[in-house]
């Protein structure tokens, strides 16, 4: 992104005036479709509160939202490269197929030029958009207790050390490695706001993280110092039970979450996620606020380290944390997550609240 986003509603007035100085700089997610779009897409303008505005296409195709068919954002990246053209094309007739390199070299392209244009443009590679997806089947077969090689097969991965290294990279440990004999279980979560990964004990939720989080490799790799090595997947009580509160939480119908939690942090930090777990659906509270509520109004930046060392996200909500301004502050699982969690959560405030509280978008 090359500029800081406007804020929410001033963005929303330029969808509706399909201003045009926003082309190619922000482009509009509508959770109700699906779908992203240009400022500018003659489309029919979605509700307010369905719109996630978003500064690349990438961020936009990593959320799980597709191109628009009438405005076609994808348009001026085809337009720059006919190879992009050509497998963006490819990709939205066999949008299932598990597509590999050697299907690109029999398109006549260039496997190092197609990945060159593909990170420029999209900030991953055509495979990567492709196979996005195909990582959780593997997963899948995994937890459901298939053989690796099944893993491999059912994610679409060529070779054996490919999918080693998509496991390494997400867990921090290879498939091989991962224990037979686990005090600790990680499963894949699907959410609207994207992937989601929940460490589990029999008892207790430890981790809740979004896949492509910066901190979650290391989160994982504590967890499994903690769990002495044991750290493999599956499903619990407690996985299971936290997929149906999400789906509650995204469908409107529950902003509770009972899943029993594991901290994983000082005393201190401790006390500062019981204070966030405490913040009401669809309000907001500044680390000020936080830091008084645990009773040391001087420690407003352990209040804002101990935010973000938090990993049990949406359950210890400290996307419910501002500036002191009223500005939008830090997120592990990106701004654009942030700001949408917080338009989510309107709907569990009364009318009556939603009249007299602000939420900054």
């Amino acid at each position: 992104m090359l500029f800081d986003l406007p804020d929410h509603d001033t963005l929303y007035e330029a969808l509706l005036a399909r201003d045009t100085r926003f082309n190619g700089q922000v482009y509009v997610c509508v959770a109700s479709t699906g779908v992203f779009c240009r400022l500018t897409c003659p489309a029919r303008k979605p509700r307010k509160e369905n719109c996630t505005f978003l500064g690349t296409v990438g961020e936009c195709l990593e959320a799980g939202y597709r191109s628009c068919k009438r405005c076609h954002p994808l348009e001026p990246m085809a337009m720059a490269d006919p190879a992009i053209a050509t497998l963006l094309a490819a990709l939205d007739e066999r949008p299932d197929y598990r597509w590999r390199e050697s299907d690109i070299e029999r398109m006549g392209l260039d496997l190092s030029t197609v990945r060159r244009s593909f990170k420029r443009q999209f900030g991953m590679t055509f495979l990567e958009m492709a196979r996005q997806r195909r990582l959780r089947d593997g997963f899948e077969t995994l937890a459901g207790g298939g053989a690796v090689i099944d893993g491999q097969l059912d994610a679409g991965f060529e070779s054996a050390s490919a999918f080693r290294a998509a496991f390494l990279k997400l867990l921090g440990k290879a498939p091989g490695k991962l224990s037979t004999d686990p005090l600790l279980f990680a499963d894949w979560v699907q959410t609207p706001l994207g992937d989601m990964v929940s460490v589990t004990s029999a008892s207790q939720l430890h981790l809740l993280e979004f896949i492509d989080r910066k901190a979650l490799p290391k989160e994982l790799e504590r967890l499994n110092v903690h769990a002495k090595g044991r750290l493999g997947i599956g499903q619990t009580e407690p996985a299971a039970q936290i997929k149906e509160e999400l789906d509650a939480f995204f469908s409107g119908s529950s902003s509770e979450f009972q899943t029993p939690l594991a901290y994983h942090g000082s005393e201190f930090s401790g006390a500062v996620w019981d204070a966030l777990r405490k913040i009401p659906a669809g309000t907001t509270r500044s680390y000020s606020d936080i830091a008084v509520s645990v009773g040391r109004p001087s420690a407003v930046r352990a209040v804002a380290r101990a935010n973000g060392a938090n990993q049990i996200a949406l359950v210890v909500p400290c996307h419910r944390v501002i500036g002191a301004d009223g500005s939008m502050t830090g997120y592990g699982g990106g701004l654009w997550r942030k700001q949408k969690l917080l338009e989510i959560e309107r709907q569990y405030l009364s009318e009556k609240a939603r009249e007299n509280h602000h939420v900054t978008d």
